[in-house]
């Protein structure tokens, strides 16, 4: 019979720091649950491979959106990590904290405690910063959190074009600034990436007191009203992994809220349909489904110093090599290595866009390489107000969950996109860039008019990969909250849900470190802790918001 203290759903970025806290003082017993296998290897391991894993069934779990209906019917893929680490194992291994006022508002949505004062202190229990701001980052934590050597020409020229155009400069935009250009940060420890599985889940499996299960969550188990143990599939079997105290889910934006409504847990009429047993009707589950999007705005660089060159099988294999033998070179970098965070317009008072530049102009998940020499910017919105769900295709815990997205339902998405390509294309036209500017290779300099951009838009925006929000904490008394700002379940004992599926609205930025700090001050509530001291840093916004977007 298997059963520990705490059962937890999920072996990814919350998961594993939760198993790693939980379990930490020696007193309770944690499982792990965990449906997809190892990370080792160098698809995983090599920073430079990262677009390799997101589109393997090995590693994820292969969901799609249904036909977006503001995107032409496209069906867009929503890779999440099925692999000890999670979605950490197979991200892009950029670290974003998110804008102080991103958990500001969060606090105002109705999840008390969860304000900036509130997280800053985890955010520093969790990292091991290099070049970051003083006494803003934390040292000596799990997750090593590091900056790329920036030594192509492109990253300078990219914040200089920034300066140039009126935008501010930040040398940290984890610390007290967030707006401006300047280089991005990586969870990349000696030339490997440092996801939760290295950083947490590994440290905390070699303590007597954590296990590791590998088998597939089928549902919660409630007895009178209280979560009792995890049904699971393992080896042809099911079998129920008991838990003595609590079961804690944190198996994704997508799974998190599908395991809930298998358990019981969920809109009514919805689970009525499916002909599961209500146990708590929550409208709330599987709602408020958030993403950020993005477009590839791609330049021709006249000069041949780009990762153009590079994409050979020959350079592959000397690259791999380096890598291999001594972790070092371009293998062992993202290639995000320069950011900004900017706004839209005067009246916005945190920054509403995100950037990210690579001197290479190829496709996020490596297809299609241009045949020029080229440089590119991930740019998109931050706070779309469009929202989406996450509901059951069927009973069956195998079958896959229907997600619609609804991205760009809200007419300001278009808007604001709009104002994207075009700010771009201004960064892109100041003189740090006149020694590399050739053509405009994505949208095309033809690419004008509203409507043609809008065209451009409906065929080429992506996910950014970021989905969140399907099990909100807020207020017990709010009917679309999932969980309390204690993450329990409302309506049901022992059970809580901490990843970013409890997200109110989706940070600034990518959402791994907020998913890390989530199970750090989430495992301190399971163990009815005192939070950690909130911080009385202030952080720093744009005297000049009111007026002016720079």
């Amino acid at each position: 019979m298997l059963e520990a203290d705490f059962v937890i759903i999920g072996s990814g970025s919350a998961g594993s720091a939760m198993a790693y806290r939980l379990s930490e003082d020696g007193k309770h017993s944690v499982i792990v649950i965990e449906y997809g296998g190892s990370d080792i290897g160098p698809l995983i391991q090599m920073p430079s491979a990262l677009s390799i894993p997101l589109n393997m069934s090995l590693y994820d779990w292969g969901f799609a959106s249904e036909p977006e209906p503001h995107l032409g019917g496209r069906v867009l893929a929503t890779p999440r990590g099925k692999v000890i680490g999670g979605s950490s194992s197979i991200n892009g291994m950029v670290y974003v904290r998110g804008h102080a006022r991103d958990f500001d508002h969060w606090a105002e949505q109705g999840a008390a405690g969860w304000g900036f004062a509130d997280v800053l202190p985890y955010f520093k229990r969790m990292e091991d910063s290099n070049g970051g701001e003083n006494g803003w980052r934390g040292h000596g934590g799990p997750l090593t959190v590091q900056r790329g050597s920036r030594t192509n020409p492109l990253y300078g020229a990219f914040v200089e074009a920034g300066r140039q155009a009126g935008f501010e400069l930040t040398d940290d935009y984890n610390g007290a600034k967030q707006e401006g250009f300047g280089p991005m940060e990586q969870t990349i420890r000696g030339g490997r990436r440092w996801s939760a599985a290295s950083a947490y889940l590994r440290p905390a499996l070699r303590r007597k007191n954590v296990s590791l299960v590998k088998g597939f969550a089928r549902r919660v188990i409630i007895e009178n009203q209280r979560a009792t143990g995890v049904e699971i599939e393992a080896r042809k079997r099911i079998q129920v992994i008991r838990a003595r105290r609590e079961v804690i889910v944190a198996a994704s934006s997508i799974n998190s809220p599908k395991i809930l409504m298998l358990s019981g847990i969920g809109p009514g009429q919805h689970l009525k349909e499916n002909g599961i047993p209500v146990i708590v009707d929550r409208p709330g589950v599987g709602r408020n489904l958030q993403d950020h999007m993005e477009l590839y705005i791609q330049q021709e660089s006249t000069k041949p110093i780009t990762l153009n060159s590079i994409l050979n099988p020959f350079s592959k294999a000397l690259i791999g090599a380096q890598w291999l033998f001594f972790k070092s070179g371009l293998g062992a970098t993202n290639h995000f290595e320069a950011a900004a965070f900017v706004r839209s317009r005067a009246g916005v008072d945190y920054p509403d866009i995100q950037y990210h530049f690579i001197p290479a102009a190829v496709r996020y998940d490596g297809k299609a390489a241009a045949k020029a020499h080229g440089f590119q910017a991930h740019v998109g919105p931050m706070r779309s107000k469009s929202r989406g769900s996450v509901t059951l295709r069927s009973p069956d815990p195998k079958s896959k969950p229907v997600i619609r997205f609804n991205y760009m339902s809200h007419p300001d998405d278009w808007t604001e996109f709009r104002h994207c390509i075009r700010l771009t294309r201004e960064i892109f036209g100041q003189a740090a860039f006149d020694p590399y500017r050739g053509k405009e290779l994505s949208p095309g300099s033809h690419v004008q008019s509203d409507d043609e951009l809008d065209a451009f838009i409906r065929d080429h925006a992506e996910s950014a990969y970021h989905p969140c929000g399907t099990c909100k904490m807020g207020r017990a008394d709010d009917a679309m909250s999932v969980v309390d700002p204690e993450c329990r379940v409302i309506g049901v004992e022992g059970l809580r849900v901490a990843d970013s599926s409890i997200f109110p609205r989706v940070t600034n930025g990518n959402l791994n470190a907020p998913s890390i700090m989530t199970g750090e001050k989430a495992a301190d509530h399971v163990l009815g802790r005192s939070p950690l001291a909130p911080s009385n840093q202030e952080p720093w916004i744009n005297p000049r918001w009111q007026a002016s977007d720079r």
